[in-house]
């Protein structure tokens, strides 16, 4: 299972939301089959429907 928080402790260079994006895409693609959001992305540009974004971006 691919956590959101395991995602941002290990990728500290992210500055955006957007930038998370292709993070999330690639593992989605490596096989991971269950993705949880723990954890809100603590981002400034985090837009409010972040949740339906990244599950878009895992699917």
């Amino acid at each position: 299972m691919l956590y959101l928080s395991e995602i941002l402790l290990v990728h500290h260079e992210l500055g955006s939301f957007y930038e998370l994006i292709p993070i999330i895409q690639e593992r989605a693609r490596q096989g991971e089959r269950f993705f949880r959001m723990d954890v809100r992305p603590p981002f400034q540009d985090t837009p409010e429907n972040w949740e339906d974004r990244l599950e878009a971006a895992f699917t």
